[in-house]
């Protein structure tokens, strides 16, 4: 029944593609997509709230949250599971595989990925695991979008841009903030945009949030209805805030890379690694009930009247109105949670960090504005702080401060806050940045040598191969022999350098046609001037395994328009600076999407 609705539906939207102008095919894709990624949107969410439900008001009748312990360990055996005999042995984590997937598989993402996220991270994240959901959607969104392209044989430009629409929508969906969505999928994932492709990307950001909105009950999205007037007043203690944040996202950043390190290195099974680390984290769920899930009913208990309530069903519950017993639950929790997320994810379990970012930066926002109102220093609004904080961590860790700034706008319902979240978001952004070079998402490519950055040279550099430039048919002469052989070359092809090899091809020199142009000319002196006599030794040599980065970079230093090129020591070939340039030139092209 399913599959003749779906070929159907695709039976219609072949028709309309031929029908259709491609722009309109475009704006009517970006609708089709934002909708799949909004109904990837609510199962998720749905499910998440739903386990989260049943496991609070089961465990007030068990006290102390034992069920909450157990299902964890539960979700991350079953991710583990599905993983090994569903999908394959294997399920890429993170928002970075998009960013790999757009500059080195042409925009393609696999099939498997429009279910694998959905599936497995509802297990972990559904059943407790201390991750998000919004990085498995945004990736099932994206890989909505680039086998629907597949489907229809869309261009490389418009398989990336309908990426983008996937992107847009799952984030627009899962907050109901549209303007968050378009930047999220500008300001992180694409790497050049103009003007004209945001149209598609916002029909899909709006059609997601529209969808979700219907279908998702208000209790299950993170909004707030309770915050202050802002106060210019009190401008020192965002600044302040704002350091905070960025030291706090350094920390939960270099903490996690050395968490998922840790389990990335313990040889054990995929079923025992799973026990090991879920048992880790039943115990700080255990002591800690809020690192439960997502966290977000816990953010909203923190931005209301009573935060007390936090303690209760805890451990801690008999100092439920002992405030500075809140405060240092609060900044127990808003520490460990770094370790509670890595383990989820490093022991098998998937999710994402984008929910603990803004979990944590709820946390960091209270604690501070918390500590400073009980040592009497002034009267800070707890509210707004709790969530100016959130905007603050958001965009240090991703480096995104547009979309932490108009997440939190859109999802407190106004933008009283936005002098604040400008300030908070701006200065985390800036620390973060000059301790990280590179946001969370982005790190494991750099350390697989594929670097994308908000430098628009690099990214394409990035995506070049070297080993694609390199011009191995050059021809080569000897040291010892006269100039005459080395003039009939010149005279009968269009090459201008030459290498100078021994009988082993290893590389002794370069005679550039320039360095002779008077000698050969001169009969007597071709004849009895060894090549040796006027060849140089080569300023810098590039190896195939160089990236186009270094390449560039080479040819800066060296001043040159030809540099050799040595594979295993041995002469291979030359790179033409112009040839590079060219290669650059293209691959920018087909990378802007107009």
């Amino acid at each position: 029944m399913f599959k003749k609705i779906l070929s159907k539906l695709e039976a219609i939207i072949a028709i309309a593609q031929s029908l259709l102008s491609p722009k309109q095919f475009i704006f009517m894709s970006a609708v089709l997509v934002g909708i799949s990624a909004a109904f990837a949107v609510i199962v998720l969410k749905t499910f998440a709230h739903g386990v989260f439900s049943f496991a609070t008001y089961v465990s007030g009748i068990l006290k102390l949250g034992f069920l909450n312990s157990i299902l964890p360990i539960i979700g991350i055996l079953l991710t583990v599971l599905v993983v090994k005999k569903v999908l394959g042995g294997s399920i890429q984590k993170g928002t970075s595989q998009i960013l790999y997937a757009v500059a080195k598989k042409a925009s393609i993402i696999p099939k498997k990925q429009m279910y694998a996220q959905i599936v497995t991270s509802s297990l972990t994240v559904g059943l407790g695991g201390s991750a998000g959901l919004e990085s498995p959607i945004v990736i099932t969104g994206a890989a909505f979008g680039s086998n629907y392209a597949q489907k229809y044989k869309l261009s490389y430009k418009d398989r990336t841009l309908l990426i983008g629409c996937g992107v847009a929508a799952g984030i627009a969906a899962a907050f109901n903030a549209p303007i968050a969505g378009v930047l999220f999928a500008i300001e992180v994932l694409l790497v050049d945009v103009s003007i004209a492709a945001f149209t598609p990307i916002m029909i899909a950001a709006a059609t997601g949030a529209l969808v979700s909105v219907i279908a998702l009950n208000e209790e299950i999205l993170l909004s707030f209805k309770r915050q202050e007037d802002f106060d210019y007043h009190n401008i020192i203690y965002y600044v302040l805030l704002g350091m905070f944040t960025g030291f706090v996202s350094v920390y939960y950043s270099r903490n996690f890379q050395r968490v998922e390190h840790f389990f990335s290195r313990l040889k054990l099974t995929p079923y025992k690694k799973a026990l090991f680390g879920a048992s880790i984290l039943a115990i700080l769920i255990f002591i800690f009930p809020t690192l439960f899930g997502e966290g977000y009913e816990s953010i909203k208990t923190l931005s209301e009247s009573d935060p007390g309530k936090l303690l209760e069903n805890t451990l801690f519950e008999g100092f439920r109105d002992n405030n500075w017993v809140l405060l240092l639950f609060v900044g127990a929790t808003m520490m460990i949670k770094v370790f509670a997320s890595g383990i989820t994810l490093g022991s098998g379990g998937n999710g994402g960090n984008f929910a603990p970012s803004l979990f944590l930066g709820s946390y960091v926002g209270f604690f501070f504005s918390k500590l400073i109102n009980l040592i009497g220093l002034t009267k800070l609004p707890v509210s707004n702080f709790t969530l100016v904080g959130m905007a603050g961590i958001l965009s240090g860790l991703f480096h995104a401060p547009l979309t932490a700034i108009f997440l939190i706008a859109e999802i407190t319902g106004g933008y009283n806050l936005m002098i604040p979240l400008m300030i908070v978001a701006s200065i985390s952004f800036a620390i973060s940045k000059r301790f990280e070079k590179h946001s969370m998402d982005v790190k494991n490519l750099i350390k697989k040598g594929h670097a994308f950055t908000s430098n628009k040279d690099t990214n394409v550099l990035s995506t070049l191969e070297t080993s694609a430039i390199i011009q191995t048919d050059f021809l080569t002469v000897t040291a010892n022999e006269n100039l005459e052989r080395l003039v009939d070359l010149i005279s009968h092809s269009n090459q201008v350098i030459f290498a100078v090899v021994d009988t082993e091809q290893n590389l002794v020199g370069i005679v550039h046609f320039n360095d002779i142009r008077e000698i050969i000319f001169n009969n007597y002196r071709v004849k009895y001037t060894l090549v040796h006599e006027v060849m140089t030794a080569p300023t810098a040599v590039i190896s195939p395994e160089d990236s186009m980065g270094v390449v560039m970079n080479k040819f800066e230093s060296a001043n040159k328009a030809f540099l050799p090129v040595l594979k295993n020591d041995k002469y291979y070939g030359f790179i033409s600076k112009s040839v590079a340039l060219e290669a650059y030139r293209s691959k920018l092209k087909s990378m802007t999407i107009e």
